[in-house]
């Protein structure tokens, strides 16, 4: 489903994360506390060797905010849907660039200036991004509620808010940045985004 108005370019059917993609890196990241740093580490040095500028423009969000919860979760949420797409679509990631990253972030910016100028507009960007990448949205949305229920008293909203906008950011971007199948043949909709 599409909905009438959106700035943001649908995600191509092949470049959509099955909820699995996201179990799998969580549950390899999983284990005890050590096991878990030690392979964040181990993934965060390879996000920034493979994609230099994204994690750039990550690191550069998540270093404006001094709340430990929003940066924690910040770079857990890059770290595993990173880690996602790398796993699923390897060499089939292409690098993603400067003009890539700034296309993404002025193509959501448009978005939210469209929806926010239309009072009958019912749907947020983040909708619109959670219709291209359910599973990946719905794991975003559960750990950002999980976070707030239990540092409710403590975490700053507008960090959390900062961290979720570079998280979206980051989703599209990946989206885009998989390479199509040879034998692909886009849909209607994805033609006319």
């Amino acid at each position: 489903m599409w909905v009438r108005s959106a700035a943001i370019r649908p995600v191509p059917f092949y470049a959509r994360l099955g909820r699995e993609a996201l179990a799998d890196a969580e549950e390899w990241l999983g284990g005890d506390e050590e096991v878990t740093e030690q392979r964040l580490n181990e993934v965060f040095e390879r996000f920034e060797r493979r994609q230099s500028i994204l994690a750039d423009r990550i690191g550069a969000q998540l270093g404006r905010s001094n709340d430990e919860v929003a940066l924690a979760l910040g770079y857990y949420l890059s770290l595993v849907i990173w880690l996602s797409f790398e796993r699923t679509y390897g060499s089939k990631l292409r690098r993603i660039t400067h003009t890539d990253v700034t296309s993404v972030e002025e193509s959501l910016a448009l978005d939210e200036e469209l929806r926010g100028s239309d009072p009958a507009e019912a749907v947020d960007s983040d909708d619109v991004i959670a219709m291209e990448q359910p599973h990946v949205l719905a794991f975003v949305h559960d750990h950002i509620d999980a976070a707030l229920d239990v540092h409710a008293h403590q975490v700053d909203v507008d960090a959390v808010h900062s961290v979720y906008r570079i998280i979206l950011i980051e989703v599209l971007a990946l989206s885009y940045a998989v390479v199509p199948p040879e034998d692909y043949v886009a849909t209607t909709s994805e033609i006319h985004a």
